[in-house]
């Protein structure tokens, strides 16, 4: 008998936090609604001037305006590489 008190602890408890969570993610989710979609403003790591999001060869970059910095985010260096590797002076620099 105890052990289906017990489980029914269990449960209920689960349930708790089940709604508690579904709760808070639908706060945040209307927080973020409401703040509308802010665009990241980073800063370069060399000069502080700004980071301005731009294509080269289908891979999105950060250049610096300031000190004309090129900044990669995780993966676009090795994705840069990969598709020079033949061609370019880059990728037979590290290909």
């Amino acid at each position: 008998m105890s052990i289906d008190l017990k489980e029914r602890g269990d449960a209920l408890e689960n349930e708790f936090f089940r709604r508690q969570e579904a709760e808070l993610l639908a706060k945040m989710k209307a927080k973020l609604d409401a703040e509308g979609s802010v665009a990241l403003e980073l800063n370069c790591p060399k000069c502080d001037g700004m980071l301005v999001e731009t294509d080269f060869e289908k891979i999105k970059i950060d250049v610096c305006d300031k000190c004309s910095g090129v900044w990669f985010d995780a993966g676009e260096f090795v994705h840069v590489a990969q598709e020079e590797t033949e061609t370019g002076w880059f990728g037979k620099l590290f290909g």
